[in-house]
């Protein structure tokens, strides 16, 4: 069934925000006893936890994010979703918690896809069907241990923009005395508490008139590190491409994608480095803040020890690079360009 012909949702699809809609249906595989069950789609968005379960005392989860989008020949693709993939494997093994097969994985987001296909956004309409594959420890326990249950569950939403002004609107970031992840801990992985520790960053940012949080690394408190739900990449004078090189940051697929553009479309030397800005404000020509949620959204201004920055020549227009990188990197999110690198999937339906 092809999803340009399957009725939708009738929902303002060009005015959605990121947020949660209940769809019709999701998937769930439970692991027990060390083996995986076959999985399922269920049609309850709830959950049934024992209260002793290590998800709920003592944070034993991880999660993805991946979107999915309708192509003007009404194919649904994926983008690199075997680097969501080896990301959750990576994150659960970090956790003890049991790895979920790769086949798994894909055969949970595709069937979450099929289920839904009435909440897919259509072509054209700036929203896409964003999925969250998640993994959480359950069951009796009380002890700080590993769970004796695990479930897979993957669900989806219609979504519009992360940020309220939309993806190439420019956005503002606050540098805030609070750290993301310690040197040697969980910063390059998807797990929850990593992202229950930024709440207060993140108000705090917004309460000084920034967008999002912006974060430096745990040891100097020198170099720039990443936005509370977003990587940094920015251009130099001299065609240079740079993103900041740490153990806890979260490696974004959206990063890595901007980064092969940005060298092998656009003649750019790429560097993976730290980045002191304060030294190299004078060179930075622009920045972006880019993730599966955010896309990329161009900075505008960084807030640092009690200053505001310009980046670029505007505060307030988005620069060329950031809007070419955009450009190109969605057209090859919804099929409008040939894609090179094979990282396009196609859901079949």
């Amino acid at each position: 069934m092809n999803s340009s012909t399957s009725p939708k949702k009738d929902l303002d699809w060009a005015n959605l925000t990121f947020a949660y809609s209940k769809t019709d249906h999701r998937f769930e595989s439970v692991w027990s006893e060390g083996v995986w069950s076959e999985g399922a789609l269920v049609e309850s968005e709830m959950m049934d936890l024992h209260e002793g379960s290590p998800v709920l005392h003592y944070g034993q989860s991880c999660f993805e994010g991946l979107k999915a989008q309708t192509a003007k020949d009404g194919r649904v693709l994926l983008f690199r979703p075997d680097l969501n993939d080896q990301r959750m494997q990576d994150s659960a093994e970090r956790l003890l918690m049991p790895k979920i097969p790769s086949e798994l994985f894909m055969k949970g987001i595709e069937q979450c896809i099929q289920a839904n296909q009435a909440w897919i956004p259509p072509y054209g309409s700036g929203a896409s069907f964003y999925l969250r594959p998640m993994l959480i420890g359950v069951g009796e326990n009380l002890g700080l241990r590993p769970a004796p249950k695990y479930i897979f569950r993957v669900f989806g939403s219609p979504v519009g923009p992360y940020y309220k002004a939309g993806g190439m609107n420019m956005i503002s970031l606050a540098v805030i005395d609070i750290d993301r992840a310690a040197p040697l801990g969980l910063g390059q992985f998807k797990v929850g508490a990593n992202y229950a520790g930024g709440l207060l960053a993140t108000r705090q940012a917004q309460a000084l008139g920034a967008n999002e949080a912006l974060y430096l690394d745990p040891t100097h408190r020198r170099y720039l590190e990443e936005a509370g739900s977003a990587n940094i990449v920015m251009s130099l004078k001299g065609k240079r491409f740079w993103t900041p090189a740490s153990s806890s940051i979260l490696p974004s697929v959206t990063r890595k994608s901007v980064v092969t553009i940005a060298k092998e479309e656009l003649g750019y030397t790429t560097e993976e480095r730290q980045i002191d800005f304060l030294e190299v404000e004078q060179e930075v020509e622009e920045m972006g803040a880019c993730g599966t949620a955010a896309v990329i959204s161009p900075i505008g201004k960084l807030l640092i020890k009690g200053n505001w920055h310009q980046i670029g020549p505007s505060a307030t227009e988005p620069g060329p690079l950031m809007t070419d990188l955009y450009k190109r990197l969605t057209a090859l999110q919804q099929g409008d360009r040939e894609d090179p690198y094979g990282w396009t999937y196609s859901v079949t339906l």
